[in-house]
């Protein structure tokens, strides 16, 4: 290396002592990070080789239950159409739908997308293949990338938060041609609290055609036959295989 190129490099460096000038670093290396991740998440599997449904859920309801064990009817029915099932992985209606793709007998049906929270249990016994994360951020960005259609049944916050965002990227086309089929009343009493408040003339916070991009629907079987028809549509358009 010539004097020069060493004297350039030298002015390149930052001292630890020099906090700005560190923040700085800091701050470039954090925001070149994003880019590279966003770049990666451009990338779609150009074959899949079975229709995935992500199915969001509370985590507190308990086994036996009557929404607990709808939603691993629903599971069951969707695995056996040839679906692929993906959860958080979790307790309560997560492990209801890994549990009903699990009965099914059928390998690699039941999906674990994990997120580590203080307080919840390990995944459930009923996950075939388990994915860990750190964030709910990315996370969510796996589930967007692993999925074919969203299954929402009833939930808390954390439910409430993983729709309105998945909606969110629906209306903004950073996702398309994705279904996103929200089942239970609560979900209905939502969509036209938002319609209500929202599309107010008096000051329009949304267009009508956001509001049509979650589909309700108040039975697990109503739930059974839109996914059979959109899992039957995707295998069609396959050529059948």
């Amino acid at each position: 290396m010539s004097n020069g190129q060493e004297q350039a490099r030298s002015s390149q460096l930052v001292s630890l002592g020099d906090e700005e000038a560190v923040r700085q670093v800091l701050a470039k290396s954090i925001v070149g990070l994003w880019d590279v991740v966003n770049t990666l998440t451009r990338l779609r599997p150009s074959r899949r080789e079975r229709y995935r449904v992500a199915i969001f859920g509370s985590a507190r309801a308990q086994p036996g239950t009557a929404v607990y064990e709808e939603v691993k009817r629903a599971a069951a029915a969707f695995a056996e159409m040839g679906c692929d099932i993906v959860t958080g992985g979790g307790p309560g209606l997560m492990q209801a739908a890994n549990e009903g793709a699990r009965s099914v007998g059928q390998e690699e049906r039941s999906l674990g997308i994990r997120v580590d929270l203080p307080f919840e249990q390990e995944v459930n016994p009923f996950v075939d293949q388990v994915f860990e994360h750190g964030s709910f951020f990315t996370r969510l960005q796996h589930f967007v990338l692993a999925s074919d259609a969203f299954v929402v049944v009833p939930g808390g916050i954390g439910t409430v938060l993983e729709m309105l965002m998945i909606w969110q990227l629906l209306q903004v086309r950073h996702v398309e041609d994705v279904p996103l089929l929200l089942v239970g009343k609560m979900w209905k009493d939502l969509v036209g609290w938002a319609k209500v408040s929202m599309l107010d003339e008096r000051l329009k916070l949304a267009s009508p055609e956001d509001m049509e991009i979650p589909r309700c629907l108040d039975t697990a079987d109503e739930a059974i036959a839109v996914v059979r028809e959109l899992q039957g549509k995707w295998v069609a358009g396959r050529g059948g295989k």
